[in-house]
């Protein structure tokens, strides 16, 4: 590698035009760690006159990405246009076809392609980093490629959603609803303008939980259809009555290995308010790894946010800089596992359900005995009386039980006309 190392940034988004000011602030201190000079010789976006945070170099903009390869010479690309495909694959392929390091925080598109990604870097033998891809500015990859190398884990989970978090947090703080709470989040920068859909449905966790599973059991990224919820049916009345036992809702990511299977899942959790993943609020995430001989590792940080990005970029910058040339995946693809899915239906929990029903004698005992015919035992019952409107709000605690009977049960409860909506089920961390 030269001395003076050619940059090119391909999307100037909030992460894009961030990490760019960052580049182009910290060149003294990046060659005072590393040796090597760096220059932005690229930039790319679709709109060259977009107002941005930060001024860019027109000199060196490039409306069509595709472009920078026949006009520049690059040694490093920051891919931060953030699809699973389209432009930002097409990039980051070109990109290491041509023996270009590329380092992105696009989760979206390496728990898609990020198999066949790293192959043709392996190949090419380049570099291929996607820190900044799960949990913003927590080192998690690097921890688990590099510090936890020589462990077996088992499971890793956590809170690795910044924007879903300060929802459910900031519900819980100001008592306002799930609607009011999440304009609050995009006025903020929490959450996307336009269209939050991504954070707010469970994808955006599951893809980094996707990510997480291949690094920690050695394994390809999997393709099985998984149980996947995110947030959006919570309203305030669950986070309420939650806290009156002591509980809190929080949206984890799950993968663990059971009997050798894997298990990925991502759905809203009730845990415990005196837990450590109960404490956490607001944009931070938390990874909770568990594996041998090293126990429990826990690791927090911000998650959310072109800052926290930035900092996971540069340190995959850092690392490339270095010299050093890494598997993607911390072990050659093709010596990546392909792991059996793990039946979804065999997933064991204690349940929170929450009935809306008519309040009139007789209803709570149907719903009881719906519950015993599909072997689901109770384990605390609360029932609030509306009398002004005839109704009634039904909170039963379930002992623990499987997600077919969970599944099968909730679904009859759709032709009970004295329940007067879908049942709202939150499952227990076990």
């Amino acid at each position: 590698m030269n001395n003076t190392i050619n940059i090119a940034v391909v999307g100037l988004g909030q992460v894009g035009i961030y990490l760019l000011n960052e580049l182009n602030t910290k060149k003294k201190a990046i060659e005072h760690k590393t040796g090597k000079k760096i220059k932005v010789v690229a930039v790319s976006a679709r709109n060259i006159n977009k107002k941005r945070k930060f001024k860019i170099d027109k000199k060196i903009f490039f409306k069509n990405p595709l472009e920078i390869f026949k006009k520049k010479k690059v040694d490093i690309l920051f891919e931060a246009i953030g699809l699973s495909d389209g432009i930002s694959k097409k990039v980051v392929e070109t990109a290491l076809k041509k023996k270009i390091n590329v380092i992105t925080p696009n989760k979206a598109l390496i728990s898609k392609h990020g198999n066949n990604l790293a192959k043709i870097a392996e190949k090419n033998n380049i570099n291929l980093e996607f820190e900044a891809s799960v949990a913003g500015g927590i080192p998690i990859l690097r921890s688990i490629k590099e510090g936890l190398a020589t462990n077996k884990i088992s499971k890793i989970y956590g809170i690795l959603n910044g924007t879903s978090n300060y929802i459910l947090s900031e519900m819980e703080d100001s008592n306002k609803n799930f609607a009011d709470v999440l304009k609050k989040a995009q006025k903020l920068g929490y959450a996307e303008p336009s269209n939050p859909k991504l954070d707010l449905n469970g994808f955006d966790a599951f893809a980094k939980i996707r990510i997480l599973s291949a690094l920690s059991f050695n394994s390809k990224i999997s393709k099985h259809k998984c149980l996947m919820e995110g947030i959006e049916k919570i309203e305030l009345k669950d986070i309420i009555i939650a806290s009156q036992l002591n509980l809190r809702i929080k949206l984890l990511g799950i993968s663990e290995l059971k009997n050798n299977q894997l298990f990925e899942t991502v759905h809203p959790c009730l845990v415990s308010k005196k837990s450590y993943i109960g404490n956490v609020n607001g944009v931070m995430n938390a990874v909770i790894l568990e594996g041998k001989p090293v126990g429990e590792s826990i690791l927090q940080g911000e998650g959310a946010g072109p800052g926290p990005t930035s900092s996971a970029l540069l340190s995959d910058l850092l690392s490339i800089l270095r010299g050093n040339i890494k598997k993607p995946f911390g072990v050659s693809v093709s010596k990546l596992k392909t792991l059996m899915n793990y039946n979804v239906n065999n997933y064991i929990n204690s349940l929170y359900l929450r009935f809306e029903v008519k309040d009139q004698p007789g209803v709570l005992s149907q719903i009881t005995n719906r519950l015993a015919k599909y072997k689901i035992s109770i384990k605390r019952i609360i029932q609030t009386p509306d009398k002004k409107n005839n109704k009634a709000t039904i909170i039963i605690i379930t002992h623990k039980t499987s997600e077919l009977n969970c599944n099968n049960c909730l679904s009859i409860f759709k032709s009970n006309k004295n329940v007067l909506k879908t049942p709202t089920l939150i499952r227990l961390l076990s």
